[in-house]
């Protein structure tokens, strides 16, 4: 039975009560709506990640497709010839893609990365007589990164892109007077005359600097006859063509290395006539990434020496 009376305090412990149920309520509301909203947008990125790795849904109908070669190739961060291959695979055999297109923008790297990738191009462009291939020049298409752009069929270039680089570097240090001064004692043990092969702590050895310099000639010639086979009677003779130079844009079309002026919205427009673009370029999950990330540091861990490899760049 209420009390007809209540007291003062009774009234204000009742407002007070009422004020907290009600902003119960009012955050209970709220939340409800933010979880909706919550549920809703892992919903659209549950599709949105569906669709990537679906090819996305514009694949199935008339489109140019596009493969990303950004970065160092063979670097952690850059360009890996196992995923750009599978991505090659896809593009190619998509009955709705019109024509691949490569866009370029690395300075180079692994020789034998460039190599597969180049190599798989050219042999996908056999079986799909009908599909051409383009490269598409950015900011910098050199060394490495060229290797594979002249399996192209024809190469786009803004006349400020940075193109060419023809040549094989092998790099590194040399601390020998560093070590004499510091008074440092290099020790090392090997199975093999050569095993130690250009040493940093150790003075050069003219028979191992003689053997690198040929194996920096044989990589060298295979690199001038892949941009021969791959542009033919375009090449305009030219002294410094493979001494590692790189041109402009601009420089490199009349020096037959590229094709002409063209971004990519220009060649899917002009050139392939099909303006939608899909993207192919392979995108590596975090999984992935730290997986091999883990496997490069024990590589790099139980590797004995560190000899720097020959590079394109």
């Amino acid at each position: 039975m209420s009390d007809p009376n209540p007291s003062p305090d009774r009234n204000a412990l009742e407002r007070v009560l009422l004020s907290t149920l009600e902003e119960q309520r009012r955050a209970r509301r709220w939340g409800i709506l933010f979880k909706s909203l919550g549920f809703a947008w892992l919903f659209m990125l549950l599709i949105l990640v569906f669709l990537h790795e679906d090819g996305d849904i514009g694949a199935h109908a008339e489109h140019t497709a596009l493969i990303e070669l950004s970065g160092e190739i063979g670097g952690e961060e850059g360009i890996q010839a196992d995923a750009i291959l599978a991505a090659l695979a896809s593009a190619f055999d998509n009955e709705h893609s019109k024509a691949v297109v490569l866009r370029c923008n690395s300075p180079g790297g692994s020789p034998v990365q460039a190599g597969q990738i180049h190599d798989e191009i050219k042999r996908l462009r056999a079986q799909h007589k009908d599909k051409p291939v383009y490269a598409v020049v950015d900011e910098i298409c050199a060394s490495g990164g060229y290797y594979i752009a002249v399996a192209a069929d024809r190469i786009y270039v803004d006349k400020a892109s940075i193109v060419g680089s023809i040549g094989v570097v092998m790099n590194g240090f040399g601390f020998t007077r560093a070590m004499d001064k510091l008074g440092v004692e290099r020790r090392l043990l090997t199975a093999g005359d050569s095993k130690g092969f250009l040493d940093p702590f150790l003075p050069v050895d003219p028979r191992q600097e003689a053997h690198a310099r040929a194996m920096l000639d044989e990589i060298h010639r295979q690199f001038i006859t892949v941009v021969r086979q791959g542009r033919g009677k375009r090449l305009k003779e030219n002294p410094d063509l493979f001494s590692g130079l790189v041109w402009s844009g601009a420089h490199a079309i009349g020096l037959g290395l590229a094709d002409g002026l063209g971004s990519l919205d220009q060649v899917a427009r002009d050139v392939v006539k099909a303006e939608n673009v899909i993207d192919y370029t392979p995108t590596e999950s975090l999984a992935d990434r730290l997986a091999r990330r883990i496997g490069t540091a024990i590589g790099e861990a139980w590797r004995p020496t560190a000899l720097n490899g020959f590079s394109l760049r």
